[in-house]
C-alpha cells in the first residue's frame, strides 16, 4: 500500500509541476529597434499618456498590428468563400421564395 501512496504522491506533484509550467508567462526576448527621432518622441509620449512603459507599447501596436493583419485575412476569405458560392446561394434562394411569400 505505501508504494501506490508514493505512486499517487508523485502523480500528484507531476500535475502541480505540469500546472506552474503552464501558468508561466512567455518567454521574451531582447530586440534592438531604431526609430527615427520624432517617431520616438511621439512613442514616449503616448507611453506616459497609457501608462505604459515603451516597450509594452510597442508590443501592444505590434501585437494590434498582427490581429489585424489576421482579421483582414480572415475577411478576404470569407469574401472568397461567399463570391465561390454565391450561384449555390441563388439556387437555394430561389428554391425558398414560395414559402417565403406564405409570410409564417
Amino acid at each position: 500500500m505505501k508504494a501506490s501512496a508514493k505512486r499517487v504522491s508523485s502523480t500528484r506533484m507531476s500535475k502541480d509541476a505540469a500546472l506552474k509550467v503552464a501558468v508561466r508567462t512567455p518567454q521574451r526576448e531582447r530586440v534592438l529597434i531604431e526609430f527615427p527621432s520624432n517617431l520616438l518622441r511621439r512613442t514616449e509620449e503616448a507611453a506616459r499618456k497609457l501608462e505604459k512603459n515603451r516597450s509594452e507599447l510597442i508590443r501592444s501596436a505590434v501585437e494590434k498590428l498582427l490581429n489585424d493583419m489576421d482579421s483582414a485575412e480572415f475577411e478576404r476569405e470569407l469574401a472568397a468563400a461567399y463570391t465561390a458560392n454565391a450561384e449555390l446561394s441563388r439556387e437555394i434562394m430561389k428554391d425558398f421564395e414560395a414559402v417565403d411569400r406564405e409570410g409564417f
